[in-house]
């Protein structure tokens, strides 16, 4: 049985960024996707989470970079000349909150139809993946969509608004 959350969770048909970790292939919104940087050394801040790089200036205005890695629970590995940090604008309640999303590499702008979009798997009780959105399916090749404002909790939002601020 599929619920009215469930449904509204499926990926739109559209362009997604994709992007890897590792050998997994992802995918967000482009609509979502401000800028693609290559890396720059963010500045640290005291007491955020350790998926938090810290912040950089990003032509006058400091935002704060994630490292998506650590944020899924991904084994950190070193940083590369292909390591870029994707800059996304994403909705917290009435403000738009921009980040850095730092992703291994960068691939593709990838076009979804509908039949090309499957709903999330079901993990069971007690995985949370509510921010996979739909795995696309292109030939023989799955892409995990994300939903990006929905890979941080309400509160790191919160958290990352300010530091930002």
């Amino acid at each position: 049985m599929t619920t009215d959350s469930q449904v509204a969770a499926i990926a739109a048909p559209g362009k997604y960024l994709s992007f890897s970790l590792g050998d997994e292939e992802y995918g967000v919104e482009i609509l979502k996707v401000q800028e693609i940087n290559g890396l720059t050394v963010a500045t640290r801040v005291p007491r955020t989470p350790e998926h938090v790089r810290g912040v950089v200036n990003l032509r006058g205005k400091v935002i704060p970079v994630i490292d998506l890695r650590r944020k899924l629970g991904m084994e950190p590995v070193d940083d590369t000349e292909k390591t870029c940090n994707i800059v996304v604008q994403v909705r917290h309640g009435d403000e738009a909150v921009t980040m850095g999303v730092i992703v291994d590499d960068v691939s593709e702008v990838l076009n979804f139809s509908a039949d090309q979009i499957e709903p999330p798997p079901a993990f069971g009780a007690g995985v949370e993946a509510d921010f996979i959105i739909g795995m696309g399916k292109l030939d023989d090749e799955v892409v995990i969509l994300l939903d990006i404002a929905k890979v941080l909790s309400g509160e790191e939002l919160d958290t990352l608004a300010t530091v930002g601020a």
